[in-house]
């Protein structure tokens, strides 16, 4: 054979050669092609919102991939504003918010529902040299400086609450959220709740038209800004205090006394309103009354529609939140958050278990 010609032809003609020597082919059968399926692995739910609770939350999210393995969080510590809105516009399976929902909000969003966790405090931290305990505050104090009307730590205001404290002729540096937080709407309510002119002038909100001072973002970013500046006063949720050991603030209460803030400060100030617990299961509980409370306290809420659309998701999500309200409350301790009193939390379960999914009741799907 002339070898030189195979390249040519090539060894498919000569095949095909071979074959209509032998006759029509049979006809090939059609089989159809199978998608291979993916490979089973753990649930993504998606969530964003508060700084406030990102401690707990982080480690909740840890500690409860041993408990459910087909279950993975990712949360985006965002601020209480930008977890209203990612909820709302449904780009995220919860949010998480330290402020009350407005009727606008709750229009915006059908079906949404406030979620309480845990509550928390939030607490005043400052930069002072020589200083690192034992500043005292009180209502008007803190609604001074943050009115721009005490603007130097020697004022004769803190020099009285203070007579133990060589305070400085320092100008004091304010320092603020600069992002809607449900941090900042616990702090302005409480100076809301204290302070007339300041509810007058600027109100309560996630986000206010602050009369002086800087901007952080995140609790983190108010904690950073606070270590960076002597002479500095900020507020962050008492976790991130402790975590980044910046000196806090005793606050005379309603009833007179100054009280540090602890674990059991908070659960005091959460106890004070006993049962009060509206149908919304949202509700302030700054400024308590109790000798022992803490006066600047929070519930911290996550959000989520009570009919949800992806069962796999809203049956780890429900499982989640009763985990957290039951076992996972030890973490919460471990972080001087406050669990919430049994007769609350008995009403956030029983609304946790008529989440339905297709507006149908979970079990049926």
């Amino acid at each position: 054979m002339n070898k030189k010609w195979l390249p040519a032809i090539g060894i498919p003609a000569l095949l095909a050669g071979a074959l209509a020597a032998c006759g029509p082919a049979a006809p090939t059968p059609t089989v159809p092609i199978r998608a291979t399926p993916p490979a089973a692995g753990p649930i993504l739910i998606n969530g964003a919102g508060a700084t406030f609770p990102f401690p707990l939350y982080s480690r909740w999210f840890y500690e409860y991939a041993s408990v459910d393995p087909s279950a993975r969080f990712n949360y985006q510590s965002i601020g209480s504003g930008g977890g209203i809105k990612q909820v709302t516009a449904k780009t995220v399976d919860f949010g998480a918010s330290d402020a009350i929902l407005t009727g606008e909000q709750y229009k915006a969003a059908p079906g949404i529902q406030m979620v309480p966790i845990v509550a928390g405090a939030v607490v005043p931290v400052y930069n002072l040299k020589g200083i690192t305990q034992g500043l005292k505050l009180d209502a008007d104090a803190i609604a001074g400086v943050y009115l721009g009307k005490i603007k130097r730590w020697n004022d004769p205001a803190l020099v009285t609450l203070n007579p133990d404290l060589k305070l400085p002729n320092q100008d004091i540096i304010v320092v603020h959220r600069a992002d809607g937080s449900g941090t900042t709407f616990i702090w302005t309510d409480y100076l809301s709740a204290v302070s007339r002119e300041w509810k007058e002038k600027v109100g309560t909100s996630t986000s206010v038209n602050w009369p002086t001072g800087l901007g952080g973002k995140g609790n983190e970013g108010v904690a950073g800004t606070v270590q960076q500046n002597d002479g500095a006063l900020g507020y962050v949720e008492l976790a991130y205090a402790r975590q980044n050991k910046l000196p806090t603030a005793s606050v005379k209460n309603a009833a007179g006394n100054v009280v540090v803030p602890t674990l059991e400060a908070t659960t005091a100030a959460m106890a004070d309103f006993g049962d009060q617990m509206p149908d919304t299961l949202a509700r302030s509980i700054v400024n308590a009354p109790g000798a022992k409370s803490w006066p600047v306290a929070g519930y911290t809420y996550l959000l989520l529609y009570m009919d949800q659309q992806d069962c796999a998701k809203a049956q780890r999500l429900a499982s989640f939140i009763k985990w957290g309200l039951t076992d996972g409350t030890r973490f919460a301790t471990e972080l001087d958050y406050a669990p919430l009193a049994d007769n609350v939390k008995a009403k956030v379960l029983e609304r946790v278990s008529k989440i339905t999914c297709q507006g149908k009741p979970m079990g049926d799907k």
